[in-house]
């Protein structure tokens, strides 16, 4: 299995500390001391295509700037970098969205990957005009995708749905290639919506047998409808030369945490319809449960202290390099081959993982750099014990 990897646009700032907010909390101004401006993404965009990085993701939500404008302007900054753009369906028409969509791609050179987001928080809906509950964001998320992947195809489309309503839409010009649609959730109905309409099932960082068990489930949904999706994950990291200087950052960015600026975004995060996001607040029992280092660690090397004033993914691998590639082995064991991660500050540790931990997937011949034939990537011997004991030889050069 060859692994993809992609990065993250801190569109609502970067520091060299966690960032709060997201997924619904009211913060004010969730930016840390770096602003997000176009030519801070610039480098970090930059960074990532030079590493070997696919694409970015950009998220979406009142707590950063808009995706769709951010990467349109990102885009002739770099040559071969994807932007996996988040957007809700619920906010503009799907006919309007497939347009954007291949205008984007034409544009870009065939750059765009799609995260779809149905939105966990109602309150954060209003503000955008939005007033369905849950159930009905994810009904009105199935009608969306149903037109959108019609007219991608090139049909002319009727549709009177409960949510959704259009007469006769059709697109001038067609995609080519279609862009993938990333999709993630851990309710019923998210579940169905990804088997039906998702090129890529994702799931935020949890205990290695909990992401086997949300794996086969969807996968199981998927074979009903006679589909096969991939599967990816959403993580942060913090690699270093060594496990000591790993956990080191990661107890100072705990440290450098204000109590009250947790409880504050535990406080907002108790709020959440968001079935993920609960069970992402139970890996450290909402914040009341020790928040000492390495009482945070939940599974190996899995930390789960950047939730602690984050909503959305709220894990990290956290340990040497070394350490950081075994996690990623075992978790593409189970079924994985798309990794989105990110880091503070995300410049700097797009290098550390970029330099520290992808030359020893290349070398285990699970990596390749997307531009291998023009970049010429350090090669490293690292001998590999797997996780049942067998061990591989480096890849052949």
């Amino acid at each position: 299995m060859s692994l993809t990897f992609h990065w993250f646009l801190p569109t609502m700032g970067d520091s060299r500390n966690l960032v709060a907010g997201g997924h619904g909390v009211d913060l004010g101004r969730a930016a840390g001391d770096r602003p997000a401006s176009l030519g801070y993404l610039t480098q970090i965009a930059r960074a990532a295509e030079q590493l070997g990085f696919v694409g970015a993701l950009t998220p979406t939500g009142a707590w950063c700037d808009d995706a769709w404008l951010t990467t349109a302007m990102l885009a002739g900054t770099s040559e071969r970098l994807k932007f996996l753009v988040a957007f809700r369906p619920g906010l503009l028409s799907p006919t309007l969205a497939a347009q954007m969509a291949t205008t984007f791609q034409r544009h870009s050179g065939n750059r765009l990957l799609l995260n779809v987001v149905t939105g966990g928080e109602s309150k954060e809906q209003r503000v955008y005009g939005d007033f369905l509950d849950k159930d009905g964001r994810y009904e009105r998320t199935d009608e969306f995708l149903q037109v959108v992947g019609r007219l991608w195809r090139g049909e002319t489309v009727t549709l009177d749905g409960r949510h959704v309503r259009v007469d006769e839409a059709k697109l001038n010009r067609l995609p080519d290639p279609v862009p993938d649609v990333y999709f993630g959730g851990s309710s019923p109905a998210a579940g169905r919506v990804a088997a039906e309409h998702a090129d890529v099932y994702l799931t935020w960082g949890e205990k290695p047998e909990q992401v086997a068990a949300k794996i086969n489930w969807i996968k199981e949904l998927a074979a009903a409808r006679n589909r096969t999706l991939r599967y990816g994950i959403r993580l942060h990291v913090i690699s270093r030369d060594t496990s000591e200087e790993a956990w080191a950052e990661a107890g100072r960015l705990l440290g450098n945490l204000d109590p009250t600026t947790i409880e504050r975004v535990q406080q907002g995060l108790a709020q959440s319809e968001s079935e993920g996001q609960r069970r992402m607040a139970e890996l450290h029992n909402r914040g009341r449960a020790s928040t000492a280092l390495r009482d945070l660690e939940i599974s190996p090397n899995l930390w789960a202290g950047v939730g602690l004033v984050r909503g959305g993914a709220g894990t990290a691998l956290v340990g040497s390099h070394s350490e950081v590639a075994d996690r990623i082995v075992e978790l593409s064991e189970l079924g994985l081959s798309e990794f989105v991660l990110s880091g503070y500050p995300h410049l700097e540790e797009a290098y550390w993982f970029g330099e520290g931990v992808l030359p020893l997937l290349r070398a285990r011949g699970l990596w390749e750099h997307p531009d291998a034939a023009s970049v010429e990537v350090p090669h490293v011997d690292v001998p590999f014990a797997g996780t049942a004991g067998r061990t591989l030889a480096p890849a052949p050069h």
